[in-house]
């Protein structure tokens, strides 16, 4: 057992078992034995963080290339950064969904915070089974939502001279000046903070990063896998713990060839070559060292149950410990709402002036005998009135015109972009209202959904413009109930790092708590709606409500009960 390093409490140096079922506990083992190339599976769970092996096929395709191909050779499949452990949605044996792109952290009534994530570094040698652990911890946890960060993503962009050593397998792409450290540093540091980032996509083909880079926030839990993950003070110094996966060096290199000779389609020569010239030599020098800074060693990778198990376990415990709540599934809806709420409405809530016809026209979209083609007819003219009573809280400058006679006038003009962002897909109703009244806004999109277990709304889809902190935006929905998925919408925004005062809350209806809790939480934020129910039902349906919008509006509804589903 070794000292305590960090902040994981009862760190393990490192867990072994072995196969006579017995533990042993060791903190290294110099009586490593062979292993033949026949033994190896078939397949490598290693993300590739390593590349020195990959690029004799990058640059193969091209007439100037330094190093083409044999004759002969396929192919290389894999041409981007990020291992599988990266793709948005991973499914365990159980069928349990892991969305690995995360999500903004879940807020309180206040906008505050209710859980912290835990950060786990996983740090190994090139085909040990990184990748493996972490899909295995994440599949153990049972935790939904997770963010798999890997470190192959933060290569440099090389330089013409390097590609061309890259091509003539002379660059090392093991060693730590062949990453970027600055930016992986921030990026991480974002995501520890429930923030946005754009995630690079590294293309070894052309050893530059591609225009399309991946959009992923923090979550509950993060785990950064690479080579050298423990190699820079300052990123170290973001996890909460630290895992070296030790993998014997001859099943590595084994798997390795397998990997190259079946996928890649090289020989074994070259790879012998350049895995004793680069590989085994940065492992020695700046990766097996890494080891110092591990909390827990993990031996044979992913075929540890003993030490994955240690690693839940301690991991869950620090996630109850920062308010993880392993029993949220017994909450109420009504923990979704404010009890207390103040005498007088809040001063960020416009609610259109209740002139006859905005009465008439809100009495018609709430009217059950309305028509579908009338209920569309009436709410597409409601809801133009209320874009136009958005637009009047927008910023405006004083311009010069000159008039047909000659004579110049001082007039206004908007002195905004504007960003429609309408919450699928009740929202996208009100999308037509913004574009005949905005000639020149953009529309985003956002897929919020109710988790029907737990009431929780979940972000399922996120499309923002880019540049988006340049824009007032304007978040769409036919109606706000308790406001939890405003609530979502807005964090989404602010974790984009959109300025509070720049989000508008453009709604048809709105419900007191809804909006007296969106109001506390942000009260820079503007709501903007042409009535409000003051009560509602004990499944949170609003009274006496609007029925359920989107299946009036899109006739897809089975009938037109207004007993609604439960909707934010």
């Amino acid at each position: 057992m070794a000292k305590r390093r960090s902040r994981v409490p009862q760190r393990t140096r490192m867990v072994a078992e072995k196969k006579d079922g017995s533990v042993a506990v060791s903190k290294g083992d110099s009586n490593r034995k062979s292993v033949k190339i026949e033994d190896c599976p078939t397949y490598s769970h290693s993300s590739g963080s390593s590349v020195n092996e990959m690029v004799n096929q990058n640059g193969g395709d091209s007439e100037d290339s330094v190093s083409p191909r044999a004759a002969g050779c396929r192919t290389r499949r894999r041409t981007m950064s990020g291992g599988r452990a990266e793709h948005h949605l991973l499914t365990t044996k159980t069928g349990k969904k892991i969305y690995t792109k995360g999500r903004p952290p879940w807020y309180d009534k206040k906008g505050k915070s209710l859980k912290h994530p835990f950060v786990i570094g996983v740090c190994g040698g090139s085909a040990s089974g990184k990748t493996t652990v972490a899909e295995k911890i994440v599949e153990r946890l049972g935790i939904p939502w997770v963010t798999i960060l890997s470190m192959d993503s933060f290569y440099k962009v090389l330089t013409p001279e390097e590609i061309k050593e890259a091509h003539e397998s002379r660059y090392n792409f093991d060693e730590p000046k062949a990453f970027d450290f600055d930016l992986l540093y921030e990026i991480l540091k974002r995501l520890r903070e429930g923030k946005s980032v754009d995630v690079p996509v590294y293309d070894f083909n052309t050893h530059s990063r591609d225009p399309n880079s991946k959009m992923m926030y923090g979550a509950d839990v993060l785990i950064f896998e690479g080579i050298l993950a423990f190699h820079d003070e300052r990123i170290k110094n973001l996890m909460d713990m630290k895992v070296f996966v030790d993998t014997d060096g001859d099943l590595r290199l084994a798997r390795r060839i397998v990997r190259d000779v079946t996928d890649r389609g090289r020989d074994i020569d070259g790879i012998m070559e350049q895995y004793f010239t680069f590989v085994k030599p940065a492992f020695d020098k700046y990766i097996a060292p890494c080891m110092d800074s591990a909390d827990l060693i993990v031996p044979r990778g992913g075929e540890n149950d003993v030490a994955i198990d240690m690693i839940v376990q301690n991991v869950m415990a620090q996630l109850v410990e920062r308010g993880y709540d392993r029993n949220q599934n017994n909450r109420d809806r009504h923990d979704l709402v404010r009890d207390d709420l103040p005498d007088c409405l809040p001063e960020n809530l416009f609610i259109l002036k209740e002139t006859p016809q905005v009465k008439g026209l809100v009495t018609f979209v709430r009217d059950r005998d309305t028509s579908r083609d009338n209920h569309i007819f009436y709410s597409d003219r409601l809801m133009r009135i209320l874009i136009e009573e958005c637009m009047n809280h927008m910023p405006y400058k004083d311009v010069e015109i000159e008039m047909a006679g000659g004579r110049k006038t001082i007039g206004k003009r908007k002195d905004a972009m504007i960003c429609g962002l309408p919450i699928m897909r009740a929202g996208e109703c009100m999308e037509t209202a913004l574009r005949s009244i905005v000639k020149d806004c953009v529309i985003g999109k956002i897929l919020i959904q109710t988790n029907e277990t737990t009431f929780d709304p979940e972000l399922h889809y996120i499309r923002l413009p880019p540049h988006i902190t340049r824009y007032k935006v304007i978040i769409m929905d036919a109606t706000v109930t308790t406001g939890s998925a405003a609530m979502m919408a807005i964090r989404v925004l602010l974790d984009h790092d959109v300025k509070e005062e720049d989000i508008f809350v453009a709604s048809l209806l709105m419900g007191q708590q809804g909006a007296h809790a969106l109001a506390y939480a942000f009260p820079k934020v503007k709501l903007i709606t042409t009535a409000m129910d003051h009560q509602m039902t004990e499944n949170c349906y609003l009274i006496p409500g609007m029925g359920n919008f989107g299946d009036r509006y899109y006739g897809t509804g089975i009938d037109q009960d207004f007993d609604e589903p439960f909707e934010s």
